[in-house]
C-alpha cells in the first residue's frame, strides 16, 4: 500500500541554518520541528529528510559528521516518539574543494535525485504528499516528481504541517 509522505529539508526547515550545522552542540531546532515530524508520524505519513550538505566538499566537514548529527537527530526525535524514515543527503559539488566530491549530481537539490531515490524505496503516494523547504531549489526538486512544495519561512513548523495533513484520512489505502 502506498503511503504519503513528507519531504523535510534539513537547515532552515528543521533546525536552525546558521551555515554548515555539523556539530551535534550547535544544532537547534526550528520551533514546532520535533512536533510537526510527530504529526506527519501520527497521521500515517512517511517522513523523510533531504539535505544539500556541500560543507562535505568544501572540507569543513566529512560525512561521518554529518551521519553522526542525523542519528542524534533521530535519537531526540525518538524521546517525544517521533522519527525518521530515512535521512538522505547529498555531500557533492560542482566547486568542491575536495576531488572526489567535485561534480555535478542528480542528487543535490534543485535535481531531484534524493527524493527518486527515496521513491525508489518507499512506497509513496506522490499524489498525497508534500516537501517543506526554505528555498527555491527545494521546491523546484519537490515540482520536478510531482510532488506539492510548500515555501517555510518561519514560525511554527508543526502548524504549517498540520495545517496540510488530515489525520483522520486513512493513509494506507
Amino acid at each position: 500500500m502506498k503511503r504519503p509522505a513528507v519531504f523535510f529539508d534539513r537547515d532552515g526547515v528543521l533546525n536552525e541554518d546558521h551555515g554548515y550545522v555539523y556539530e551535534i552542540s550547535k544544532l537547534k531546532w526550528i520551533a514546532g520541528a520535533r512536533e510537526a515530524v510527530k504529526a506527519a508520524n501520527d497521521a500515517g505519513y512517511l517522513v523523510f529528510v533531504i539535505t544539500n550538505q556541500s560543507g562535505v566538499a568544501r572540507g569543513l566537514y566529512e560525512e561521518h559528521h554529518v551521519q553522526a548529527l542525523h542519528e542524534w537527530m533521530a535519537g531526540d526525535l525518538a524521546r517525544i516518539g517521533a522519527y525518521i524514515d530515512a535521512f538522505e543527503y547529498c555531500p557533492y559539488h560542482p566547486n568542491a574543494v575536495i576531488e572526489r566530491y567535485r561534480k555535478v549530481s542528480h542528487r543535490r537539490k534543485p535535481a531531484p535525485g534524493m527524493i527518486t531515490d527515496l521513491l525508489e524505496r518507499f512506497p509513496v503516494d506522490i499524489s498525497r504528499s508534500i516537501l517543506v523547504g526554505d528555498k527555491p531549489t527545494d521546491l523546484e526538486a519537490a515540482r520536478a516528481v510531482g510532488i506539492r512544495g510548500l515555501l517555510f519561512s518561519g514560525g511554527d513548523l508543526a502548524k504549517l504541517v498540520r495545517s496540510v495533513i488530515d489525520p483522520k484520512k486513512n493513509v494506507s489505502g
